[in-house]
């Protein structure tokens, strides 16, 4: 056990580029259970994901994301770090708060720059306050002490920790900060052996309905493989960024991220990366982007240059669960939103998130909000999951 005590002294150092720290002292915090060489629990908070935004130009200067990068020392020793970024807008965070922005504003307030403790363009959840071992009850105190203190030496109106996990959320409410929860729709594992065995847990008609998906999809012309590691070749990412900045156009305007990120985890994170690519003679014509965590696979980009019925389901949702049934994986987190996966075995489950607020009377009006939105969520989540595609009783199914 660590001995801490009140009287400890912390230096609290925010970086501007992560070219400050070296990749072995933040990874020391931030996934230290792959010292042995395994998998992070989360690929997204580890140095090479977020080198590999901030080299390729995705997050810094004219993007909205500007590195604030907290880091929190004893002595010499760095003990916790944060993903923290200062925002111009409020892109790329999937934890919506164009309402608050707009309200802020109406009322003469200024609501950009803020902070976002966060990874870029992310919505999975994962350890926002990342401290060594034996240090996570300081660490984190250290991490939220320095984060506000930033917000208040420059002004801003306000701090966001976004798609953090459960227990940071409650240990954040009992620190002062707001706590706002959302949903998503993760697939579980419940120790199957196969795809197949996940279909028998799910009502005969969703069953059928997922058969014939499945069915349909494959028909499209060509065959669709699952690439790991060296599988992946340079000229995959080349079909990949047609695809994805095909549905970045779509949703968001303009992609997020640049063609050179591609390149740089091709580099350095390819084992931690699944594609999923629809090829007909030849060519890519579709595929699916998904990062492997230790117990997680995470869905993260979909595009295609034709379309094919129900080919969007079986890249993204069911190859997913085919892949985490063979890796041994405890659930794929698909990315945000989208109620249609209900239907294909992803059920609704809580995301977290933190909030500070400089102006006490918007703070108050915020936590009125977000008292009446966590009751909501957890009503929506309970309706939702009654219509879940699992199997009931022999009554329930014939009513």
């Amino acid at each position: 056990m660590t001995d801490i005590t009140e009287d400890t002294t912390f230096t609290i150092n925010a970086l501007s580029s992560l070219d400050q720290i070296d990749a072995a002292t933040w990874d020391a915090c931030a996934c230290p259970e792959a010292a042995d060489g395994g998998r992070p629990i989360d690929p997204f908070t580890t140095y090479r994901f977020l080198k590999a935004l901030e080299d390729s130009g995705s997050v810094g200067a004219g993007t909205g994301w500007d590195p604030r990068y907290l880091t929190a020392e004893i002595g010499s020793q760095v003990i916790a770090v944060a993903p923290l970024y200062g925002k111009s807008h409020s892109q790329g965070e999937y934890i919506f708060d164009h309402n608050w922005a707009h309200a802020y504003e109406q009322a003469g307030g200024r609501y950009y720059p803020k902070l976002q403790m966060a990874v870029p363009f992310t919505p999975a959840t994962g350890r926002r306050f990342l401290t060594r071992p034996g240090y996570d009850t300081v660490g984190m105190s250290a991490l939220v002490q320095g984060a506000v203190e930033l917000a208040t030496q420059n002004h801003v109106s306000s701090l966001h920790i976004t798609f953090c996990t459960e227990a940071e959320a409650i240990a954040g409410g009992k620190m002062g900060l707001m706590r706002r929860i959302t949903q998503q729709f993760h697939w579980l594992n419940d120790n199957y052996g196969s795809f197949d065995d996940f279909l028998t847990s799910l009502s005969s008609r969703k069953r059928k309905t997922i058969r014939k998906e499945r069915r349909t999809a494959q028909d499209f012309g060509g065959e669709i493989v699952t690439l790991i590691g060296d599988d992946i070749q340079p000229e995959d990412w080349d079909s990949f960024w047609q695809f994805y900045q095909d549905t970045g156009a779509r949703k968001w305007g303009s992609p997020y991220l640049t063609r050179a990120f591609f390149d740089i985890i091709h580099d350095t994170m390819r084992d931690d990366i699944a594609l999923v690519m629809a090829r007909r003679d030849g060519q890519n014509v579709a595929g699916a982007m998904n990062l492997i965590g230790r117990d997680t696979l995470y869905g993260r980009y979909w595009g295609c240059i034709e379309d094919h019925p129900c080919l969007h389901f079986e890249a993204c949702y069911y190859q997913a669960i085919d892949l985490a049934i063979h890796l041994g994986l405890k659930r794929v987190e698909a990315g945000a939103q989208g109620e249609h996966k209900l239907a294909r075995g992803y059920l609704p489950a809580e995301t977290h998130s933190l909030h500070w607020v400089a102006d006490a009377g918007f703070a108050n009006a915020i936590d009125r909000y977000l008292a009446e939105e966590r009751r909501a969520v957890s009503h929506d989540i309970e309706v939702l999951t009654s219509y879940g595609p699992f199997r009931k009783t022999e009554i329930e199914e014939q009513q």
